[in-house]
């Protein structure tokens, strides 16, 4: 089933159109990456799918629920991460999970398993009685993070989760929502400024100046939207004049020779036009970064 549905959202803030139109799907189970820049109208989609923000047109459906008509029934299917923390710096760690625990309706012995479990996968195990002012910022986002999955939800808001963070915390994160997809079916809405996070989602969707410009696969876009490059170390002196004659578009820097190629079936036909040349080179795949500047002519992580 589509665990979040939108259908022709719009929303306005005076004489600015934020939200223009959009519709799209998310299935169970899948993690989306909905990227744009800021302003684009993320964050207000998100806040208007969490009910936080009314919109002026359109449906929005998560978890089979019409969020204006159930949204308490919806809330209880969502967990949402934002970009700012919002536990209460004067509570414990245990106090504010607690206190989250308590607004579902969860027994002291489920809330227990399941703190005993995040805490245990997200390693703040040491700081359960500390207060939220004496922690790091890795380590509230990793109890912010906690605070969203303690009720079990079906569906994760993650807006910009690991902005900041040091790898390994990162690789917690991570991991921890891997696991909990696979077990648990939990479907995931991302947006971020890492590519790399965007590349291992199931699906993107790139919304700009408040309409949708991308909704595919990161294979499809990639294929649609980037190139490969084709990098050569080491070459016969011969290749050069025989790119010129052949009219090949190349460039070289300190010896490497690049040529850019459109897609990975045109890269290989190139090393085997002049494999006779080349002893050393490797074949970069387009990436995300390459799909969004060429879609949206801008770079996200200038953002």
């Amino acid at each position: 089933m589509n665990i979040i549905e939108i259908k022709n959202l719009k929303k306005s803030y005076k004489d600015v159109l934020a939200v223009d139109n959009i519709t799209f799907s998310v299935k169970e189970g899948e993690l989306c990456a909905f990227l744009g820049l800021n302003g684009a109208g993320k964050s207000t989609t998100i806040n208007i799918m969490c009910g936080v923000l009314e919109r002026d047109e359109g449906e929005v459906f998560i978890c089979g629920y019409n969020t204006l008509q159930d949204s308490q029934k919806m809330k209880k299917e969502l967990g949402v991460v934002f970009q700012n923390s919002i536990l209460d710096n004067n509570l414990s760690v245990y106090d504010n999970l607690y206190t989250r625990s308590v607004l579902y309706g969860m027994t002291k012995e489920n809330f227990a398993a399941k703190l005993n479990e995040l805490a245990k996968k997200l390693e703040f195990e040491d700081i359960l009685n500390r207060s939220l002012n004496k922690l790091s910022g890795g380590q509230k986002r990793r109890v912010d993070i906690a605070r969203a999955l303690i009720h079990n939800p079906r569906l994760l808001i993650l807006d910009e989760p690991t902005t900041g963070l040091d790898p390994k915390t990162r690789s917690l994160v991570w991991n921890l929502i891997n696991d909990m997809r696979e077990k648990t079916g939990l479907t995931v809405l991302l947006t971020t400024h890492y590519m790399e996070e965007a590349a291992d989602a199931d699906n993107v969707v790139i919304i700009d100046a408040g309409k949708i410009v991308a909704n595919d696969t990161p294979n499809e876009l990639k294929n649609k939207y980037a190139v490969d490059k084709i990098v050569v170390y080491g070459y016969d002196s011969k290749l050069v004049e025989l790119l010129n004659k052949d009219k090949v578009s190349f460039e070289m820097v300190h010896d490497t020779i690049t040529v850019v190629v459109p897609s990975t079936l045109e890269a290989r036909d190139f090393v085997v036009k002049y494999a006779k040349y080349i002893t050393d080179f490797e074949v970069i795949k387009g990436d995300m970064d390459s799909v969004f500047l060429n879609i949206t002519g801008k770079e996200l992580k200038e953002y």
